[in-house]
């Protein structure tokens, strides 16, 4: 290497292999975000769940502050809304589909606001994906448990508001130009 080149910083052969190592802890990290995350968005909904259909149904809704917001039981077996109830197994596909594409894209992620965005997304769809699996009527048919019902709109759970928040993130973080490879880009 020349004086011109140590002084300016032009990159030696073995250079990107230690930019690559030095990197790769830093993508662990962001997996593990991931799936902190996910897990903690999917133990709050599972958990949520549980009480729910422990303590509600079958119950009046309770008021948690006037007639602006209630917990109430409800089985959804449509989507957001209550559309498409008919469609139950296609949501189902839907939810293994999302989970599948967060998992791919994961090995690529170095963005922390990403991997909060996508672990929010993987909780909510897994949580809601364990509703379509395991409630009746069925496999792949199951009604999804909605409670938190605010006046004048839709009865939701803990997942849908976690898939909510990391589809809001993602819009932002596509906005200001950051990539889940840690890259801005400015259109």
């Amino acid at each position: 290497m020349t004086e011109a080149e140590r002084i300016i910083g032009t990159p030696e052969v073995g250079d990107d292999d230690a930019q690559r190592e030095s990197a790769e802890p830093k993508g662990r990290r962001r997996i593990v975000a991931l799936l902190v995350v996910a897990v903690l968005a999917y133990l709050l909904d599972l958990g949520s769940k549980m009480l729910v259909v422990a303590k509600l149904e079958h119950e009046q809704p309770i008021e948690i502050a006037g007639t602006l917001l209630k917990f109430e039981f409800v089985r959804n077996p449509g989507a957001a809304f209550g559309f498409g109830e008919a469609f139950t197994i296609i949501f189902t596909c839907i939810a293994a589909t999302v989970i599948v594409v967060i998992v791919r894209l994961a090995r690529k992620l170095y963005s922390l606001p990403w991997a909060i965005a996508l672990g929010l997304l993987l909780g909510g769809a897994l949580g809601n994906l364990t509703d379509r699996i395991f409630r009746s009527p069925g496999v792949f048919r199951g009604a999804v448990v909605d409670f938190i019902a605010p006046a004048h709109f839709a009865v939701f759970n803990l997942a849908d508001s976690a898939i909510v928040c990391g589809g809001i993130l993602i819009v932002l973080l596509s906005f200001k130009g950051l990539d889940p490879d840690g890259t801005v880009h400015k259109d």
